[in-house]
């Protein structure tokens, strides 16, 4: 998963829509990460063809993205490999010095 795709994933904590989701990446990142909009719209509409969120209108007829269950179980796979990934850069991290 690109690390694009994983943050827009991780702010779907509640649904949201594109802008909402561009301001959570970058409250995330504390700024390191500014989503473009073709870069977002983009991976999320390779989102929804994969079945990881869907989208839906609100009553103002904005469209707001929401995370499925697929999404969630991707997201949790992702976390467990990020772990491992950090728990073995500490383990081996004076071996680069």
């Amino acid at each position: 998963m690109t690390e694009t795709a994983f943050y827009i994933l991780l702010s779907l904590t509640e649904p949201s829509h594109g802008y909402g989701i561009i301001k959570r990446v970058e409250e995330l990142t504390n700024g390191r990460l500014k989503l473009g909009s073709g870069t977002i719209y983009g991976t999320l509409t390779k989102m929804q063809n994969d079945g990881m969120i869907i989208v839906f209108s609100d009553e103002k007829r904005k469209t707001i993205y929401e995370i499925t269950q697929l999404g969630k179980n991707v997201m949790l796979a992702e976390i467990a490999r990020l772990k491992e990934l950090h728990t073995n850069a500490l383990r081996l991290e004076e071996e680069f010095k």
